[in-house]
């Protein structure tokens, strides 16, 4: 069976809804749950398809699994038996690579094909690769696409990242908090969903800790206890709707969403005329007048994160003058634009860094920066989603086009987003999903 989501536009959304636990969180608290011993509680779980693919992965290891509610999961590590992460993961997600250290730990070797996932720009592992190799990893290829890992007991070390890699932060941390010695991690990132999966391992026994300037410090540990935890709430999913009732002219009470976790995007929202209540459970966002344009740049956390992008570059279609999109993470990320330019969008795409941060994809070719002119009318249309964020983006872009959109690609929006339908419907959207025989 496939399906699309029907979308009609062009009214204010307003009510309440509630965001659901951290996609980019709960993954890797899952994978890390393969490090203890005993059952793990993991609690305020998206039920997503990234999470249910990573749950069967888990599964495919040996670890047991089972759902207790809707948001509770519980894992069961201590029947892990299988190193070798099948090939038929590879190309549906980016975990895989990542649950490395935890076989290393309990098995001493594991053997994992290359990453998949969204379709924004390739995805690297050379930063894992090196640094497990720092720690003392022995790493082979066996084909073009499949490494294998080994190492009798890890060992701590000093790493400087090239980059501040979430993934590859994440994995090393993982993989030192069981390595002798201890591990420094440099240039590291610091996103509050690393500090979500840090808590947790130190609850498990990890000794780890932030020091200034990037850095990462990890004294290495034998014993790893099971904990209940709690995942955070999501902050990308939070952005997504504060951005729709702004793009809709509406008044929306998000649940969940955190001030601490999303300072940088509230600062922008205000710079473009958007307000916003911070209220004791969540942040309620209107549309209280003209949107202003504004130059804007993605980068890693503290910055303007990568994933509220596309989101915001349609909330930008209704501000009135020529605004300013720098993307310095994912070189791909404007994949959503053509199609924006269909409904009726503005947008010029540039190869030039139209910003003033240090950026990697300088004099590389990529269309990484964009100018986008509003105030812009949109057209319904048929749309077919490239990627997660797109997906969000032209959901919204609908919503915002007066008569009815037709979206195909929905399986994209579930990997990220769980009870879309659902939440939209509680803010008045008018959106349904139909579904329909693949033949």
């Amino acid at each position: 069976m496939s399906g699309y989501y029907t979308v009609g536009g062009g009214r204010p959304l307003n009510g309440s809804l509630k965001v659901s636990g951290a996609k980019n969180a709960a993954l890797k608290m899952i994978v890390a749950s393969l490090i203890a011993d005993g059952v793990t509680t993991l609690r305020n779980v998206p039920n997503i398809t990234d999470v249910e693919i990573t749950l069967k992965l888990c599964g495919e290891l040996g670890a047991t699994y089972r759902w207790t509610d809707d948001t509770t999961v519980e894992i069961d590590a201590r029947t892990v038996n299988n190193h070798v992460i099948p090939v038929k993961y590879s190309g549906s997600t980016r975990t895989p690579i990542l649950f490395v250290s935890p076989l290393l730990h309990r098995l001493g070797k594991a053997e994992v094909a290359t990453i998949g996932g969204c379709s924004i720009g390739p995805r690297p592992i050379n930063y894992h690769i090196e640094g497990l190799k720092q720690l003392g990893v022995h790493v082979d290829m066996t084909g073009k696409t499949a490494y294998c890992f080994q190492a009798d007991r890890l060992k701590g070390n000093i790493i400087s990242l090239e980059y501040p890699s979430v993934g590859a932060t994440e994995n090393l941390i993982m993989a030192a908090v069981a390595a002798e010695g201890r591990t420094v991690i440099q240039n590291a990132a610091i996103e509050p969903e690393i500090l979500n999966l840090v808590g947790m391992l130190q609850a498990m026994g990890a000794i780890i800790y932030q020091d200034v300037n990037r850095v990462w410090i990890i004294e290495g540990t034998k014993k790893f206890r099971a904990v209940e935890y709690d995942v955070m709430y999501d902050r990308i999913e939070a952005a997504s709707f504060a951005a729709c009732a702004l793009a809709t002219k509406g008044d929306v009470f998000v649940e969940g969403a955190i001030q601490r976790d999303m300072a940088t995007f509230l600062d922008v929202l205000r710079k473009i005329g958007g307000s916003f209540d911070i209220k004791p459970h969540g942040i309620r966002f209107s549309y209280e007048g003209e949107l202003k344009p504004v130059n804007m740049e993605t980068d890693v956390h503290p910055g303007f994160m990568t994933d509220w992008h596309p989101p915001f570059g349609a909330l930008l279609t209704q501000a009135n003058g020529i605004s300013v999109i720098h993307e310095t993470v994912y070189e791909s990320r404007f994949g959503y634009v053509e199609t924006l330019v269909s409904m009726g969008a503005r947008i010029q795409l540039t190869t030039d860094c139209l910003g003033s941060r240090e950026c990697r994809f300088t004099n590389k070719n990529y269309k990484h920066s964009a100018l986008i002119a509003g105030v812009t009318p949109l057209r319904p249309g048929t749309l077919h989603i490239p990627d997660l964020r797109a997906g969000f983006a032209y959901i919204m872009s609908a919503l915002i086009a007066e008569g009815e959109s037709r979206i195909y690609g929905t399986e994209f929006v579930k990997r990220g987003y769980s009870d879309l339908i659902g939440k939209f419907r509680a803010i008045g959207a008018d959106i349904d999903e139909v579904e329909e025989n693949a033949d």
